[in-house]
């Protein structure tokens, strides 16, 4: 079935939840198993070097909805509402005559023990939240979904209570994968492609459509139906990056965050053995072929539907994962390429080159730029991004650093945690900040990618490198200068 062409694009973004950038074949990883994802990219562009504007979830994803920095849309930290005044650019999209869905997880204000999440003036019409796959929320719609379609599932999974103890596995996250959270994401994404009438679908053919597709897979806790498991042979999977002691010559809170994770809340990198963390790349890895499947059915169904050469895809994540390199689990006030690090492939057949790579940097906060510059719209006035089209193209460079962000942002440390990266060439400064801030000592890292991709090697205290670490200081001074908020118009010269 073909649907009549619009004159604007389709906007399709694809986002995972804690999905390093090096967890897909097409980055480079000859052990994980993503055709489809591979396939997208072979497709199209794809940028080598895009990096968070923020290593955990809310900050990043306000960034994504403003095209701002953490610290100018004032969403600081996990748990802190963004600004009722910060401007959504699917709200730009929506006045202009798109239709705008949502379906997964949003995370753009507290949402803790079944907490229903706040709701901002988004543009969104169609508007399916879920939070986690164990969110107790009675808005929590896979909940409503699972309820419907397998109600003995659903009663035994609520019956075991909603909600994480230590981030355990419990009953919602071990769903078989006809009632998985991630099965549902690629129906609904699916079912909101098809015209009204058709599966009580909701979008208007008439109109070009933003979706954003939300998967909160691959965020621990780390478990895959079964099926997926036994994709992964347990001794083909790769010990973490690291090496023994490397803690030492690094910031006390990493070695802190070694032991436990997030600030004492989880399970650490010390607690787990070598047996585990193979069963955590694995399921990991499990976790994002799962995801890679439900791809290809969503690239599929836009095929059958006629739509693919009008949608453009973005395929990127919130945030990476640490996995064990460095001696480190999860996220938080590591700056590390695992937790930094995301993937970034635009697709749209007969607009953007195929099979192309990008070394310029990107970042998520360029999302809301080339959105509305592929719907041929002025980005907006509060926006610190540019648009990743002419750089797909060819046309124009890139930007030449990428900045991020950590103010306590995770689960707080007392004294709180300080931390901004700056990637810039073939380096990265990484700046824990001490007095006036907190009174944590001032230190950092420093590595030169070029001759250390792994990390191992930090430079900070090195005498060779101290005019490198001056001038990456002093670039990152004028790189907070430069994304401050200068947004509100000058009316006269006094």
């Amino acid at each position: 079935m073909t649907q009549p062409p619009t004159t604007r694009p389709n906007i399709l973004l694809i986002c995972t939840d804690q999905h390093r950038f090096d967890a897909l074949g097409c980055y480079g990883n000859p052990r994980i198993k993503t055709p489809n994802i591979d396939r997208l990219a072979a497709g199209g562009v794809l940028f080598e070097r895009c990096y968070t504007p923020n290593p955990v979830c809310a900050p990043t994803r306000a960034s994504i909805v403003t095209g701002r920095y953490p610290s100018a849309h004032g969403l600081w930290a996990n748990g802190v509402p963004l600004p009722k005044h910060e401007r959504f650019f699917t709200r730009t999209l929506a006045d202009e005559g798109y239709d705008c869905g949502l379906i997964g997880k949003l995370h753009l204000s507290a949402c803790f023990k079944g907490r229903t999440e706040s709701r901002y003036d988004d543009g969104f019409s169609f508007f399916k939240w879920a939070h986690d796959p164990t969110h107790g929320s009675a808005e929590n719609q896979y909940h409503c979904w699972l309820e419907r379609r397998f109600p003995d599932l659903y009663a035994a999974a609520s019956s075991r209570g909603f909600g994480r103890e230590g981030h355990d596995a419990v009953g919602f996250d071990t769903m078989p994968v006809e009632a998985h959270y991630t099965r549902w994401v690629g129906d609904e994404t699916i079912r909101f492609l098809r015209a009204p009438g058709e599966d009580g679908a909701e979008r208007s053919p008439s109109k070009p459509f933003f979706l954003w597709s939300n998967f909160f897979d691959p965020h621990h806790p780390f478990v895959a139906p079964q099926e997926y498991l036994d994709r992964y042979d347990l001794s083909s999977i790769p010990m973490p990056t690291g090496r023994e002691g490397e803690l030492a010559s690094r910031p006390p809170i990493l070695s802190e965050a070694s032991q436990k994770s997030y600030a004492g809340f989880a399970k650490g990198y010390a607690e787990y053995t070598e047996d585990q963390l193979r069963e955590t790349v694995r399921a990991y890895y499990a976790m994002v072929s799962f995801i890679d499947d439900e791809v290809g059915r969503i690239v599929a169904a836009l095929d059958e539907l006629g739509l693919r050469e009008s949608t453009l895809i973005l395929f990127s994540s919130d945030h990476g994962e640490m996995l064990g390199d460095h001696q480190l689990m999860l996220k938080g006030p590591m700056m590390y390429e695992g937790a930094v690090h995301v993937p970034m492939i635009l697709s749209w057949p007969g607009t953007l080159p195929q099979g192309q790579r990008r070394a310029d940097f990107a970042s998520l906060v360029d999302l809301c730029a080339t959105c509305m510059d592929a719907a041929g719209l002025p980005d907006l006035s509060t926006s610190q991004g540019q648009s990743l089209l002419p750089v797909a193209r060819g046309e124009s460079p890139g930007r030449d650093y990428a900045l991020c962000q950590y103010r306590n942002s995770g689960h707080p440390y007392d004294p709180p945690v300080h931390v901004t990266m700056l990637r810039h060439d073939a380096h990265k400064l990484i700046v824990h900040h001490g007095p006036p801030s907190t009174a944590r000592p001032r230190t950092g890292e420093l590595f030169d990618l070029a001759e250390d991709p792994d990390e191992l090697n930090n430079l900070w205290d090195e005498p060779s490198s101290h005019a490198l670490r001056t001038d990456l200081q002093e670039r990152l001074l004028d790189t907070l200068v430069a994304i401050e908020d200068r947004s509100q118009p000058r009316e006269a010269y006094w």
